[in-house]
């Protein structure tokens, strides 16, 4: 597995544990970190998609919710579901990840921690984001505070 698609999977692992359990993200960070050390610039990206995406967890499910009505969220196996945050997250809101790549990530990602149906799901959900790409990024760009 490639640095960054294990350093994903510790983001989503952590994300995980603070979906189901409610544990700090800042102690799930360093409990992770702590079990399996990274270089310090992988640690950073891990930080990066655990703090980029918590905050947004509500605007991240709405926007999935709206272009995937299909699949809704209740029920979404909470795995799937917070792939999908990082995967959407990534190209629609941090903008460093372009759509295909965070796709196939997060396909990885659904082979290596979903169920068997997991990879044709998540790719199925994210190619209708991918579809409404730049809706997706108006929906998660911070709104402007009026003065």
């Amino acid at each position: 597995m490639k640095a960054r698609t294990r350093a994903r999977g510790t983001a989503l692992q952590a994300l995980y544990e603070v979906d189901m359990v409610g544990h700090p993200p800042v102690q799930v960070l360093q409990d992770r970190l702590e079990e399996e050390p990274f270089p310090d610039e992988l640690a950073e990206f891990i930080r990066q998609i655990i703090f980029g995406v918590f905050p947004l967890r509500e605007q991240l499910d709405q926007v999935i919710a709206r272009y995937a009505p299909e699949w809704p969220l209740d029920q979404i196996a909470a795995i799937d579901r917070n792939i999908l945050r990082i995967a959407t997250w990534e190209f629609a809101a941090q903008r460093d990840t372009p759509v295909k790549v965070a796709i196939n990530e997060a396909v990885e990602l659904a082979k290596a921690f979903g169920s068997d149906s997991a990879p044709r799901f998540v790719n199925g959900v994210l190619g209708s984001l991918a579809e409404h790409e730049n809706e997706v990024v108006q929906f998660l760009q911070p709104k402007k505070q009026d003065a």
